[in-house]
């Protein structure tokens, strides 16, 4: 592929990971404006390669930290972002069970970062689980990690489906 066609590709990737991530300032979009916004790194990755996609990964970050709402950001940065370049990376293992064990060691660092800086910048303490029971911090770290494996069979299919229909129409248009 053509340097010209990289950078320009990376640019408009850029671009939409920016104007995805101003949508959640819309209510309940605070979690799925991310993860939608990392399939856009997961289409860099497949095209160009892992190099590229988290330049343009820490590009993006850079223009989320600046206009997107607080916690979305923190959500992308500290793991939607990176994660397809992450799976793709983790994913080269090839067995089954240490790409599960890394994946999911991944995404409780990401989590365990973003509640310490949710709960320095707001105050938020292992109390406010409470609701929960006695243990209901780790009933929602168990939620989340079974969450999280959905996410990654659905990046999995998705990245499948967009191999089969949309990558053939985009190397007939950039002519690579």
């Amino acid at each position: 592929m053509k340097q010209n066609v990289k950078i320009t590709l990376c640019g408009i990737t850029v671009a939409l990971s920016v104007v995805f991530m101003l949508l959640s300032y819309f209510p309940y979009f605070t979690y799925a404006v991310p993860a939608m916004a990392a399939l856009l790194t997961m289409m860099l990755v497949i095209e160009i390669n892992v190099k590229w996609a988290f330049a343009a990964y820490v590009a993006a970050s850079v223009l989320v930290f600046v206009f997107s709402e607080p916690e979305s950001k923190l959500m992308y940065i500290c793991l939607f972002g990176y994660y397809p370049i992450a799976k793709a990376l983790i994913e080269r293992v090839n067995k089954p069970v240490i790409e599960w064990v890394l994946k999911l060691a991944v995404f409780n660092a990401a989590v365990s970062l973003i509640y310490a800086v949710f709960a320095k910048m707001f105050g938020i303490s292992i109390d406010d689980f409470n609701t929960l029971g006695k243990y209901g911090a780790y009933i929602f770290l168990v939620f989340a990690n079974a969450v999280f494996v959905l996410y990654d069979i659905t990046v999995s299919r998705l990245s499948g489906t967009y191999m089969y229909r949309i990558h053939p129409k985009l190397q007939k248009l950039l002519k690579i």
